[in-house]
């Protein structure tokens, strides 16, 4: 197997405290690969001790086949990366910026430099400094910056970030594109899991610094079941009615006020009829696909999303 990122046995602490614990990570080259995990559990300081900017206190990292040391970070020349808020010379603006960056990797090409401004829409901010930019306009060019030299690997934290709908689905395609037509690898984090499962081959679920498991989206669309989720504060007894009137046992209590119905045997209208007729008060009943959502909070707090 072909792997662009691979760790092994991937440990951090930081006053005595492990905040990342054995990650054995496998990233395919030319595929999307998405972290998914709650904020502070160590997304973010994993894709530090990848891009060099951190070390980790044991273990191992990999890039293209080669141990990340001291003495072999030039490798990172063929990373690209936005690790948590990209940082720049606020006093000058984006293609200054740019080309600054690229002097101090030796590069000097300006058709790349205005190509990868327009790929993030910001070709035509050239008298506006990036201290006026928006949050949202800061994460396009530090994209743009990652993305220039057209890496062989691009790590990207939370690269919407800051963006409005139509900004976030400008990127999803801009990392599409990047992907298909140049086979750029890339390693995501994202909070939007919705997001991220219309981007990722495969995705990592990490948990309080321990990566739970590595499965591709298409293993996850496989397993997909449709269900009726109600919400009702008489919880008790809706589940009786459910169990005597209908015979349906197949259920799972979600938390104490939702349930997902799993047995499909009788429609969302009926069971919202019968429970009305018996003075069940329904908050909200709906009926779902399981979604990477549901796969990322039944791994990593066994089905129960947090409110």
């Amino acid at each position: 197997m072909d792997y662009v990122i691979q760790t092994s046995g991937l440990t951090k602490k930081l006053k005595g405290k492990t905040i990342i614990s054995d990650i054995n990570l496998h990233v395919k080259k030319g595929e999307i690969y998405g972290f998914l995990g709650r904020n502070g559990t160590g997304k973010t300081t994993i894709m530090k001790m990848l891009t060099g900017i951190t070390n980790p206190t044991s273990g191992e990292i990999l890039l293209f086949n080669q141990k990340l040391t001291e003495e072999t970070k030039t490798v990172l020349k063929r990373v690209g990366s936005v690790i948590e808020y990209p940082i720049f010379y606020e006093h000058l603006t984006a293609i200054e910026n740019m080309k600054l960056h690229g002097e101090y990797l030796g590069f000097y090409d300006d058709k790349e430099i205005n190509d990868a401004l327009d790929m993030v829409q910001l070709k035509d901010t050239e008298d506006k400094t990036v201290k006026d930019f928006s949050l949202g306009m800061k994460q396009r060019l530090g994209i743009a910056r990652a993305i220039v030299m057209k890496p062989e690997l691009i790590i990207l934290d939370e690269p919407t970030n800051g963006l409005d709908p139509i900004g976030i689905k400008d990127i999803r395609n801009l990392i599409l594109m990047l992907n298909r037509e140049y086979g750029i690898t890339f390693l995501l984090s994202s909070h939007i899991l919705g997001e991220m499962e219309q981007v990722v081959d495969r995705v990592g679920v990490i948990n309080n610094g321990k990566l739970l498991n590595e499965v591709t989206l298409a293993d996850i669309r496989k397993k997909r079941t449709e269900y009726i989720e109600l919400m009702t504060p008489n919880m008790e007894k809706a589940l009786y009615l459910l169990e005597s009137n209908f015979q349906i046992s197949n259920f799972k209590m979600v938390t104490n006020n939702r349930i997902r119905i799993y047995d499909l045997t009788h429609s969302q209208k009926t069971i919202s009829k019968m429970l009305i007729l018996h003075d069940v008060e329904i908050e909200e009943i709906q009926k779902h696909t399981s979604s990477l959502e549901d796969y990322f909070y039944e791994q990593v707090n066994g089905g129960r999303k947090l409110d």
